[in-house]
């Protein structure tokens, strides 16, 4: 009976540790798209800066120089 306990035991225990690396698994993975997504978003960002950049060069080289 004695070793019948510990079997019991010992396959709760693999049970639990199955369960935690599918859960480990999944976390693992709606990270990864988390992380692609904020890679996306500032991808974009950075096209928006850069874009805008640009636009306020282009509007400082129309502004006339002073002849002071």
């Amino acid at each position: 009976a004695d070793m019948e306990a510990e079997l019991k035991s010992l396959e709760q225990k693999i049970t639990q540790f199955v369960e935690l690396c599918h859960r480990l698994r999944s976390d693992n993975q709606q990270l990864r798209q988390q992380l692609a997504s904020a890679l996306n978003d500032n991808r974009q960002l950075e096209e928006k800066i850069s874009n805008a950049t640009s636009r306020l060069e282009n509007l400082l080289t129309q502004i006339p120089e002073d002849d002071a």
